[in-house]
């Protein structure tokens, strides 16, 4: 079955454009041209992944976000233009996966989303992982403390599980985009930190002193010592 994408954009003749782009490839699509009407479309049509402008009326790209976070973990792709860096940011905290620049490379675009609509790759002999006070079930797609849940989405559960791995060992930005976000080529580092500090505020008692997902300064991030 056709993966289903919700394409959120106001300016219709792009809106329509990434619609047939996609449908051309492969994919099911709807479309809203507005932050109101996008969270009354997402609730119907249940889309396995989120393209969402940043400038939007009546409520922006990073509202929507927030507000379809409250009740999904649903891959989530925030539309930019150049010149809306510092709401990429807001949209990227507010709990988006990645945000694509336009106008767009397609091919570029289409690797994207495969990438998020990619299934997590489960380690063939993880059961459960322990990072910190953290238990992981890597098969249940769980993580627990003192034996309560911790909502995380798809790729911060991603995230945390590829630390917790390998704990000994310290990750680069550039493997994190690799390994996490499936990307080969040059991505913007600024994912990984945002999506590290977003981890951090679910799971550490102090996020601005992390216990469980360490800074290595001028390198990278690895996983703290139980």
């Amino acid at each position: 079955m056709a993966h289903k994408i919700l394409v959120v954009e106001d300016e219709q003749p792009l809106n329509q454009q990434l619609r047939e782009f996609l449908n051309n490839a492969g994919y099911e699509t709807a479309g809203a041209a507005d932050g109101g009407a996008a969270i009354d479309v997402f609730n119907q049509y249940q889309p396995d992944l989120v393209l969402l402008d940043v400038m939007l009326p009546v409520r922006t790209g990073t509202e929507v976000c927030r507000i379809i976070r409250e009740t999904s973990g649903v891959p989530i792709i925030m539309l930019t233009a150049l010149t809306e860096q510092e709401d990429v940011i807001a949209g990227l905290e507010a709990g988006a996966d990645d945000y694509i620049k336009k106008p767009f490379e397609p091919n570029e675009f289409l690797a994207r989303i495969k990438a998020r609509l990619r299934p997590i790759q489960f380690s063939t002999d993880a059961g459960e992982l322990k990072i910190g006070p953290l238990v992981i079930d890597v098969a249940g797609h769980e993580v627990r403390r003192d034996g309560e849940r911790i909502s995380l989405t798809p790729l911060e559960f991603s995230l945390l599980q590829t630390l917790a791995e390998k704990p000994k060992q310290v990750f680069s930005r550039e493997m994190l985009l690799e390994k996490v976000w499936g990307y080969q080529y040059k991505a913007d580092t600024r994912l990984v930190n945002v999506h590290v500090q977003r981890l951090r505020s679910k799971i550490e008692d102090d996020p601005e002193d992390p216990k469980i997902v360490v800074t290595e300064r001028g390198v990278g991030y690895k996983a703290g010592h139980p």
